[in-house]
C-alpha cells in the first residue's frame, strides 16, 4: 500500500540535511552577517545628493519667503524653486557602508572620500563662513540685477580695494579711490562702469576722475588684456543703494547658487504679469550684479531634487551643460541660460507653453551648444 501524499512530504522533510544544504545554510548565514555589518558599520565617505528645494514665491504664515519692501508687489500662480545639495557623512547622521554602496549605484548621488568633500575641520569652518557670506551677497546681487533688468538704475559708490601687479593702473589708482567717471561719463551705477570698459579694446587708454581723500583726481592708464577682453586689473567694492529692501526668510542654506532664482522671484513680484501661469520651474545659478549667470556645483543632484519636488522645468547655467547632459531625470525639461534676461524670457515662454525656441544643452564634443 502506498503512503498518503501528506506523509510523503513529511517523510522528506524529516530526512537528515545533505552536505549541499549545510553549505547553503552557512553561505546564507555569512551573507546575513555581512549585510548586518554593512548596515551598522560607519564609512569614511561622504554622500552628496538632492537637497530640499524652496519655492521663492511661496508664503508661510502670510510671510513671503522673498519679502520686498518699498514697492508694489504682485502674486503669482506658479513656483520658482531654488535647489540645494545635501551632504551626509558618518559624523553628521547614521551613515554606513551599506549607504555608500547604495550611493555608488544611484544616479542621483555621488560618493567621495570625506576629505575630498568636507576637508579638515579648519577647512569646514572657513567654508561655513564663506558660504554664509556668499548667501548674503547673492541676495544683494539678485536685487541689483533684477532692478536693472526692469529698467530701474541702482546707484552705486565704487571703491578700489585692490590694484593687481599686472595692471597698468598700479601706482596710478590707489586703494580707497572712489571711481566717479571715465572720459566724462559719470558712473552712477556699477553697470555704467562695466559698460564703459566692455566697449573698449585691450591697450586702449582710459582717463578717469576719482575721489581721493575728498578731492577730485584725474588719472590715465591703459587697459590690460585678460583672455582677449579689456580689463582695468583692479578689484572694486560697489556699495549699492537700491530702491527696495529684500529679505529672504531662509536661514539654513548657504552659498551663492540661489542668486538666479532670487532675482527671478524679485522680477516676478515686481511685475503685474503672471509670467509662470501656474508652471513649476526650478533652477540654479550664481548671479552677478550685471545679470550674468555663472556655473555652480552639484547640478545633477539639484535636477533630481527639483523633479522630486514636482518641478517640470529647470534653468541651468549654460556653462554647466557638460554636467547636465546624460543626467536629466525623466519628466524634467532643462533650458540653458547665460544671463538673467535669458532666464526671465524662459519663464515667460514656459508660462505661455511655447518653449520650442528656448536653448537646451546638446552633445557637441562635450561643449555647450551655440545659443541664439
Amino acid at each position: 500500500m502506498s503512503e498518503p501524499l501528506d506523509d510523503v512530504y513529511l517523510s522528506l522533510s524529516e530526512q537528515p540535511p545533505s552536505r549541499r544544504a549545510n553549505v547553503m545554510a552557512a553561505t546564507g548565514l555569512t551573507g546575513s552577517l555581512l549585510l548586518a555589518v554593512l548596515t551598522v558599520a560607519p564609512a569614511q565617505y561622504a554622500i552628496e545628493g538632492p537637497g530640499p528645494t524652496f519655492d521663492t514665491l511661496s508664503t508661510a504664515d502670510d510671510v513671503r519667503l522673498v519679502q520686498i519692501e518699498g514697492a508694489t508687489t504682485y502674486t503669482s500662480t506658479g513656483e520658482l524653486r531654488l535647489t540645494t545639495v545635501s551632504v551626509s557623512d558618518a559624523s553628521s547622521k547614521r551613515f554606513t557602508v551599506g549607504a555608500v554602496i547604495q550611493g555608488f549605484f544611484s544616479p542621483a548621488r555621488t560618493v567621495l572620500p570625506v576629505e575630498a568633500v568636507l576637508g579638515s575641520p579648519e577647512d569646514q569652518e572657513e567654508e561655513q563662513e564663506r558660504s554664509e557670506l556668499q548667501w548674503i551677497t547673492s541676495q544683494e546681487a539678485a536685487t541689483v540685477s533684477a532692478l536693472e533688468a526692469l529698467g530701474d538704475e541702482v546707484p552705486a559708490t565704487i571703491t578700489v580695494v585692490e590694484v593687481l601687479d599686472e595692471s597698468n593702473a598700479a601706482g596710478v589708482l590707489l586703494v580707497g579711490d572712489v571711481l566717479a567717471s571715465g572720459d566724462g561719463e559719470e558712473f552712477v551705477s556699477y553697470t555704467d562702469l562695466s559698460d564703459y570698459v566692455s566697449v573698449r579694446e585691450p591697450g586702449d587708454t582710459v582717463t578717469m576722475t576719482v575721489m581721493r581723500d575728498g578731492e577730485e583726481q584725474t588719472v590715465s592708464f591703459d587697459l590690460i588684456d585678460y583672455e582677449g577682453q579689456p580689463r582695468m586689473g583692479i578689484t572694486v567694492d560697489p556699495q549699492f543703494d537700491p530702491s527696495i529692501d529684500v529679505t529672504v526668510a531662509i536661514d539654513r542654506v548657504g552659498g551663492p547658487s540661489a542668486g538666479l532664482m532670487f532675482a527671478l522671484a524679485i522680477m516676478d513680484q515686481l511685475t503685474a504679469e503672471d509670467e509662470l501661469a501656474g508652471a513649476q520651474v526650478a533652477g540654479t545659478g550664481v548671479i552677478d550684479v550685471d545679470g550674468q549667470v555663472y556655473p555652480i556645483g552639484g547640478i545633477a543632484h539639484k535636477m533630481y531634487g527639483a523633479r522630486s519636488a514636482g518641478a517640470e522645468h529647470f534653468l541651468a547655467p549654460v556653462e554647466n551643460c557638460s554636467q547636465v547632459i546624460g543626467h536629466i531625470p525623466d519628466g524634467l525639461d532643462v533650458y540653458a541660460v547665460d544671463t538673467l534676461e535669458d532666464a526671465y524670457a524662459a519663464i515667460v515662454a514656459i508660462g505661455e507653453e511655447d518653449t520650442s525656441d528656448l536653448p537646451r544643452c546638446s552633445v557637441d564634443n562635450n561643449k555647450e551648444e551655440d545659443l541664439p
